[in-house]
């Protein structure tokens, strides 16, 4: 039976009588303006040589409304905007918190790097199939489940990114692609419909589904109503979608095949979305629970961090390899939600800005590598010292970011976590990370070493080769890396900007105030 609301709520006060400003339209242009495009582009499909322009000034678009929306939060707190004249827990709300709004500008961030890479990396015949509109269509999926309020919005913004990202998948429609893309597809099908059961017998339990109105009933409904299972069947379903340990063999299965673009956007955006989902019911929805089944989530956080890092010493496929870096790192995070405390979920969520940049860009170096040495095989590369210096500077700088090492991004949030971890005297976590650490720079380096510093190998090489463009191909990456060097090298902005979304996630009163005002809220 659905819950009743046992405090009587004013929601007058969300309701906007006069003009709605240009300003709070930022609530969800990051994902009107993406859907917009991807329409317009499949309105001149045929003139494909548009497609790129377009979506370049869709994604600069999306870009500046992401910027702008999270100077608003960062300034004035949480926003929000219930859609029709419908008041919530009823109307469809977007919400913005420093956490939905961090995420949603970083990952615009990267997909716009990855949009200027695929200048080279897609054809004539990819541009024709659509890569420009899957590309618009997945970025307004991304940024929706960032910032909606809603929990069944949520699994429809999952259903977007996810149908187009299928989309992306088979752009080629090579033999190795179609494999690949059964495999994603089926695992994710199977994730999206537990989390689609789960939000119908979570609306059975609470008689809503905006976030803000279920984080304020639930503690009315912790002693009868069945609150652990629905969490536990949320990890389950969202654990999947993140990639953690044991649900996680689609991805190494699949991230390989599609164009390197395509493996890009993926390693760097769609694991985090995971993340994202398990943060906002664990932390907001389900606190309680998440503490329950802290140590449950602690030694999947362990074995995906160790085991994916692992997995990655047996590869000797680049992009395989990175998938596997790409796992174990979705571990450190889990790490930091397996604490719970604020400067562990702060780790938690620097590191996801982190790693939705440095495996992007690590993804396009592998591209890079194979357009230098013609195979991603460490078997058949070498030598890409001598001739192409500045990559191999890239590819040793993304190493010691994603090793966690100085000067770089990743260094800061493990710090983080580390501190976090020995606070809360989860030693077994700690040992886990720092291990992950160590094993990550070996992996890595041992990429670097092969393929880098080895001398050119006398086996045939068995893809063309030729020069790498200074703009899409090297511009792409330093792109990318600035932020990672800025994190590195500064980090206070970015440590700020992860402390306010954690202190959202552990007091959950500002994100349900901004929608219940009269609840006391700002």
């Amino acid at each position: 039976m659905a819950a009743e609301t046992s405090v009587p709520v004013d929601t007058s006060a969300a309701f906007v009588q006069g003009v709605t400003s240009l300003l709070d339209w930022a609530v969800i242009a990051p994902v009107a303006l993406p859907i917009l495009g991807g329409a317009l582009l499949l309105m001149v499909r045929h003139r494909t040589r548009l497609h790129a322009a377009v979506a370049f000034a869709v994604l600069a678009a999306t870009f500046a409304a992401c910027l702008v929306l999270l100077w608003r939060v960062m300034g004035e707190g949480t926003q929000v905007m219930t859609m029709g004249r419908w008041l919530p827990p009823y109307g469809i709300t977007f919400q913005a918190d420093m956490l939905g709004a961090a995420f949603a500008t970083t990952a615009t961030f990267a997909a716009s790097a990855a949009a200027v890479f695929a200048l080279r990396d897609i054809d004539a015949t990819g541009r024709r199939y659509g890569f420009y509109p899957f590309l618009l269509l997945m970025i307004a999926g991304v940024n929706g489940a960032f910032l909606t309020g809603d929990i069944f919005n949520l699994y429809v913004w999952f259903e977007v990114f996810v149908i187009s990202s299928f989309g992306l998948l088979i752009l080629g429609s090579e033999r190795r692609q179609i494999d690949g893309a059964v495999k994603y597809a089926v695992l994710n099908l199977i994730a999206t419909t537990v989390f689609l059961i789960t939000t119908g017998y979570l609306y059975g339990v609470f008689g809503t589904l905006n976030m803000a109105d279920i984080a304020r009933k639930a503690e009315g409904l912790r002693q009868d109503g069945p609150l652990m299972t629905i969490a536990t069947l949320y990890l389950l379903a969202f654990g999947m979608k993140a990639a953690a340990f044991p649900l996680n063999f689609w991805l190494p299965a699949s991230y390989h095949t599609p164009r390197i673009v395509t493996s890009a956007m993926f390693g760097g955006l769609l694991t985090k979305v995971g993340i994202y989902a398990l943060l906002r019911t664990f932390t907001t929805l389900f606190p309680v629970e998440r503490a329950v089944l802290s140590d449950v989530i602690a030694v999947v956080a362990i074995l995906t961090m160790i085991l994916g890092v692992l997995g990655a010493l047996a590869q000797t496929d680049v992009r395989r390899t990175i998938g596997f870096v790409v796992i174990s790192g979705i571990g450190t995070m889990l790490a930091g939600l397996a604490i719970g405390s604020p400067p562990a979920l702060s780790g938690t969520v620097l590191y996801a800005i982190h790693s939705i940049l440095v495996m992007t860009a690590l993804y396009l170096v592998a591209g890079l590598m194979r357009e230098a040495g013609g195979s991603f095989s460490l078997h058949e590369l070498g030598g890409l010292y001598r001739s192409h210096p500045l990559l191999a500077s890239m590819m040793l700088a993304l190493m010691l970011a994603a090793a966690g090492l100085p000067p770089l991004s990743g260094l800061w949030p493990k710090i983080v976590l580390v501190k976090a971890a020995i606070a809360a005297e989860a030693w077994w976590l700690t040992a886990a990370i720092l291990l992950s650490s160590v094993l990550t720079t070996i992996v890595l380096g041992r990429v670097f070493a092969l393929s880098f510093w080895r001398p050119e190998q006398a086996a045939a090489v068995t893809g063309a080769t030729g020069p790498i463009d200074p703009v899409a191909g090297y511009g792409t990456v330093l792109v990318l890396l600035v932020p990672a060097v800025w994190i590195g090298l500064w980090p206070e902005p970015f440590l700020r900007i992860a402390e306010a979304a954690a202190a959202g996630l552990a007091d959950p009163a500002s994100y349900i105030g901004s929608v219940f005002p009269a609840q006391g809220g700002s």
